[in-house]
């Protein structure tokens, strides 16, 4: 199993953020998803996911994502890859893990963030830096977010 790390603080109150994870996943950002399709359930644990990516990651067409993580009481929440993109490129397993945990800024709610990526490579990989481009691209995700939903600091 590898794994990859991240972290980030936002200046976004852990409700606010906890509410667009757990019910309004389908937040769309410009030139890496395309679209976020909900193909069964309601956002917690089992729902499916259908990714259509953008430009940014034309290696990846497509991939299907299922809510393999979802603790409300401690803000967590897993995605893990079900068809397409990432198993496409040499992984047989592949989650992305964010926990999100309230802070106080100095003059405003912030959460801390921390996203892992847990995988295992099949002996044919081709891509084994991809965990690390997807801790980037889901602080991407992270910073947009607070953008949206603080759109003046």
């Amino acid at each position: 199993m590898k794994e990859a790390k991240s972290q980030a603080k936002v200046g976004v109150g852990i409700e606010a953020l906890w509410t667009v994870f757990s019910e309004h996943l389908s937040f769309v950002l410009p030139n890496l998803v395309l679209n976020v399709d909900v193909l069964e359930g309601n956002g917690e644990l089992g729902t499916v996911y259908l990714l259509n990516f953008g430009s940014d990651k034309s290696r990846l067409r497509y991939q299907k994502e299922k809510v393999a993580v979802f603790e409300e009481s401690v803000q967590k929440f897993g995605l893990q890859v079900i068809e397409g993109g990432n198993l496409n490129h040499g992984f047989s397993s592949y989650t992305t893990i964010f926990q999100l945990t309230s802070t106080q800024g100095e003059s405003e709610s912030e959460t801390l963030v921390d996203i892992k990526v847990v995988c295992e490579t099949t002996a044919d990989a081709e891509e084994t830096h991809l965990p690390e481009e997807t801790t980037k691209s889901a602080l991407a995700f992270i910073k947009r977010l607070e953008e949206y939903l603080c759109p003046i600091k």
